[in-house]
């Protein structure tokens, strides 16, 4: 198991198989406030994470967490539980890592002679702004760490507990250039509850967008993922668009739907519960690896132009603020635990 380094003691009830207490250091946690959670507490060795040679706008990540309790059935991320010998189903939505020392070791990086101030992006892997940081408030000391450095920062979330910290985030955004994103894909809500039943409503994240840009900071809008014969008729996409133009999104990024193995057996799963009739058709667009037939592709590209161009998104818009004086399309190489 990779909790790698560190010296195990004996073990504890309600610690991962495998996973011993690290004597005051680590441990796992049950609440009545998070039924069915357990919370992994580990003290990681480093909070920066290095993914050069992308074509994202950024080659840093911070991850305070491991799993995710929006437990959206297609998250690209489940995979990553793998590396913790933990499944890439349930246990990705229930046992999650939190790496509390996370802004500690952060600023310390940061300190470093060597650091050249480049973006760094959160919500690349799983939210920041999941429920589990309503408990923990590691998100402040991140913002504060970037921000007191000289570093530019995007954060890119479903939930909007990230509300809270938009007094922080402004007061950055006057030093540093600051980037926000809200994911936003499923406007059914019937739907929404099925596919990601941890994240807020669609009627909460609209709001969350007009409070972000009533705060005066830009934000983006990740459409992902478009479902195939679920969300991606003209009338569904030119309804979402819609809405997300009046409540002021700066920008919208659509993408379809991909499903890389560990995720595609977790969301066929699902499918083949509530939708049977398009599992042959799933099976079929997506049978030559994780990405839709590019016939497929093509034809949504056309669909969504004139809808883009509709709604006054056909040209690039910020999703970042420029100091006063993201957006992540494509999910980055895994990060290391610690």
């Amino acid at each position: 198991m990779r909790w790698a380094g560190q010296q195990l003691d004996v073990e504890t009830p309600g610690t991962l198989p495998g996973l011993g207490s690290i004597a005051g250091l680590v441990r796992s946690v049950t609440t009545p406030e998070f039924q069915g959670i357990t919370f992994h507490e580990v003290l990681a060795r480093s909070a920066l994470n290095s993914v050069p040679g992308t074509a994202l706008p950024f080659n840093w990540t911070v991850n305070p967490y491991r799993g995710c309790t929006h437990a959206c059935r297609y998250c690209f991320a489940r995979p990553t539980h793998k590396y913790l010998e933990l499944d890439a189903g349930q246990d990705f939505d229930r046992q999650i890592v939190v790496k509390t020392n996370v802004a500690e070791v952060l600023r310390r990086e940061l300190a470093r002679p060597s650091w050249k101030r480049e973006p760094v992006a959160l919500g690349t892997n799983t939210d920041p702004y999941q429920r589990a940081e309503g408990r923990y408030r590691l998100m402040p000391g991140i913002i504060e760490a970037l921000a007191s450095s000289g570093t530019p920062l995007s954060i890119l979330t479903k939930g909007t507990l990230l509300r809270r910290d938009l007094g922080l985030l402004t007061a950055a955004a006057a030093d540093v250039s600051v980037g926000i994103g809200v994911s936003l894909a499923l406007g059914d809500e019937v739907l929404r509850r099925r596919l990601e039943p941890g994240v807020p409503s669609v009627r909460g994240r609209l709001d969350f967008i007009r409070t972000i840009r009533d705060a005066g900071l830009p934000c983006g809008v990740m459409v992902a993922p478009v479902l195939p014969w679920l969300t991606d008729s003209t009338e569904q996409l030119d309804h979402l668009l819609g809405q997300l133009s009046e409540a002021g999104a700066t920008g919208v990024t659509p993408l379809v739907l991909h499903l890389r193995p560990g995720v595609k057996e977790w969301f066929m799963q699902w499918l083949a519960y509530d939708h049977p009739a398009l599992v042959a058709r799933y099976e079929s667009l997506y049978a030559h690896g994780p990405y839709v037939a590019q016939s497929y592709q093509r034809a949504f590209d056309t669909k969504l132009r004139p809808l883009m161009t509709k709604h006054g998104f056909a040209r690039h818009s910020p999703h970042r603020s420029e100091p006063i004086r993201g957006m992540h399309p494509s999910p980055p190489p895994q990060d290391p635990l610690f």
